[in-house]
């Protein structure tokens, strides 16, 4: 079983930055691919960021650019660097892990982006 716990959401202006973290607990060691998600109310979610086991990465039109997805080994962390944030990165975010046949949810950390 894996347990994924992510953190640093919060409220910020438009312009700053903010880091999420994604910690998981458990047998991780033959994952496939982190996946960051965003959702607001009423709307479909939507993929922000990729990365795979061999720290590929991969990101979404709105996220490219200003968003960076790492991870910490030792950690067993996962980050989303976001910068220059808009008002149109309000959302709940959420981090993914996906082995060959199982896939983990954390259970999100909300992002507001208001002046």
């Amino acid at each position: 079983q894996v347990h994924l716990v992510e953190s640093g959401g919060g409220l910020v202006q438009p312009g700053e930055s903010l880091r999420l973290s994604c910690v998981a607990s458990g047998n991780i060691f033959n994952f496939r691919t982190m996946i960051w998600y965003r959702q607001t109310l009423g709307k479909e979610r939507e993929w922000v960021a990729t990365i795979t086991s061999d720290d590929n990465t991969a990101y979404s039109d709105s996220a490219k650019g200003r968003f960076t997805i790492s991870r910490d080994n030792p950690k067993n962390t996962w980050y989303l660097q976001m910068n220059s944030l808009k008002p149109e990165d309000t959302a709940t975010y959420y981090c993914s892990l996906r082995f060959v046949i199982n896939t983990y949810w954390g259970q999100g950390t909300p992002v507001t982006v208001s002046s």
